[in-house]
């Protein structure tokens, strides 16, 4: 079966929430492979998301809250796409106001979708390095709480490896950084 795009046969859409940073639909749709049915969906623009890497070969990661979780996982900084924004300018304006550094060189590492089982979002995700600590970094957004966390490669594998709460668009980014990283000889 080819990979790419398939897209359904839309029978019937009905929107039940316009948010302000993802919409939820309910579609009645036809299936490729002809099944019909009820499929619920957010719809995201899409984030980006950045493994930023320090000239002594540190990642630097956040410790955010998530209500979700209800709790703080160790994550990468990243934002959601506006809709006047390419992913780059996204994550260029997200690392400084969530890390404090400003990077000065950026990788594209690739993209994927985040839970394509029920949400259209793809995250971009970048390797950032060559990176500036501000003196006077922005501010972060009201609802942010968080702390910039510096640890090597390895012990955030450990962390992974250890079932430590992090968010898997973290786990993928790292992954596609790997090769970065060893070129870089931080492995």
């Amino acid at each position: 079966m080819p990979t790419g795009r398939e897209p359904p046969q839309l029978l019937r859409q009905k929107f039940l929430y316009r948010g302000r940073k993802f919409d939820f639909e309910v579609n009645r749709l036809r299936l490729p492979n002809h099944s019909e049915g009820e499929w619920e969906c957010v719809r995201h623009p899409g984030g980006a998301l950045a493994v930023p890497v320090t000239s002594e070969g540190k990642l630097v990661l956040v410790r955010q809250y998530r209500f979700t979780a209800q709790g703080r996982l160790l994550e990468f900084p990243a934002g959601t796409v506006e809709h006047h924004e390419d992913p780059l300018t996204t994550i260029q304006r997200e690392i400084e106001e969530e890390t404090g550094y400003r990077a000065h060189r950026w990788e594209r590492l690739g993209q994927f979708y985040l839970c394509p089982g029920y949400s259209d979002e793809v995250i971009y995700a970048f390797l950032a390095t060559e990176l500036e600590k501000l003196e006077n970094p922005p501010s972060q957004d009201d609802d942010e709480d968080m702390e910039t966390i510096l640890i090597t490669p390895q012990e955030f594998e450990q962390a992974v490896l250890a079932g430590d709460p992090v968010d898997a668009k973290s786990i993928s980014s790292f992954m596609l950084a790997k090769p970065w990283l060893a070129k870089l000889n931080f492995l």
